[in-house]
């Protein structure tokens, strides 16, 4: 129960920071003139991945490497079948396969990039410089295709930014909620970690089973958040580019910063299961939105059937 104690309040912790941390770093961002169109794409799109970056990073250093690396994709697999079918049953989520066709194809493209690098049975330094040179050319590719009118994608980006409402008015209150929101990621991520370990040796799984499921949804709130709020708003593209976003930073970005400070061992269930779990759902949501130009109640149910489906295989046939 203790252990149970420490995951409900690390997520919690978590959870608060991220906003605090997305609230503040938002506030500053439109305080020095940054635009909309930048602020919706790094601040609100990988902001919401925080909790992850703190946790994965936090257990490479504590050399928890099926945390670190079962939280990134454990969060990539629930962002799409828990969040996203959660979000269908509110509403049919309507898109434009224009809007969203880039960050689409770089999921899937990111995700196969992950089976390659982690062909060797881990994630070494040069895997980890990889990952991060395709994070910055993609950031690169995304800001000036949108900002010259390229892409319509640009409306999107500039609509998750504002999804985020009640952002600090003041300078004094915005560094606070930067500062607290830093506090509380880097406390609760410890916290969290302690009561995952725990859960692993009580119930006799691996860490790598705790940090796909348990860790990988606790961090996956601010994702949540952001979707839900967007999907109740009818803002369809916001609830998918978010996720789609989030998912893109994951892999490149975490695994990238978490692999560089410390070489990651993938454990072997990721390499005879969890990777081709997060393909695959990579491919069906691209599938689902190319052929129906929508996210239907029927495929978001769908969706949430095919977690509860992963999440049972995880603690029955692939606990160890």
């Amino acid at each position: 129960m203790l252990n149970v104690l420490f995951v409900a309040i690390g997520v919690l912790l978590l959870t608060g920071g991220g906003e605090a941390l997305i609230r503040g770093s938002l506030a500053a961002a439109y305080r020095l003139g940054f635009s909309p169109l930048l602020s919706g794409l790094l601040i609100v799109g990988f902001g919401t991945s925080a909790p992850e970056l703190v946790v994965s990073i936090d257990a490479a250093l504590n050399e928890r490497p099926d945390i670190a690396i079962g939280n990134v994709v454990g969060s990539n697999i629930s962002n799409i079948l828990l969040i996203l079918g959660l979000c269908a049953l509110i509403t049919p989520l309507a898109v434009k396969p224009l809007v969203l066709r880039r960050d689409g194809v770089t999921v899937v493209a990111a995700s196969i990039l992950f089976l390659i690098l982690v062909g060797g049975s881990a994630l070494a330094r040069f895997d980890a410089a990889i990952f991060l040179l395709a994070l910055m050319a993609y950031l690169i590719w995304a800001y000036w295709s949108e900002r010259s009118g390229q892409a319509p994608s640009a409306e999107l980006h500039r609509a998750e930014g504002q999804e985020v409402t009640s952002l600090p008015k003041t300078a004094l209150w915005i560094v606070m909620a930067v500062v607290l929101g830093l506090m509380l990621l880097i406390v609760g991520s410890q916290i969290l970690l302690k009561g995952a370990v725990g859960i692993a040796e009580s119930f006799g799984v691996s860490e790598a089973v705790i940090g796909l499921t348990l860790v990988a949804v606790g961090t996956s709130l601010p994702e949540l958040s952001i979707s839900v709020i967007a999907a109740f708003r009818r803002h369809a593209d916001v609830a998918i580019g978010n996720i789609l976003g989030s998912n893109i930073f994951n892999l490149l970005g975490i695994l990238g910063v978490s692999a560089l400070l410390q070489p990651l061992p993938v454990h072997e269930r990721i390499l005879n299961f969890d990777q081709w779990v997060m393909l695959g759902t990579s491919l069906l949501l691209l599938f689902f939105l190319y052929t129906g130009s929508r996210l239907s109640r029927l495929e978001g149910g769908l969706l949430l059937l095919g977690y509860g489906v992963y999440v049972s295989l995880s603690f029955t046939v692939f606990s160890v």
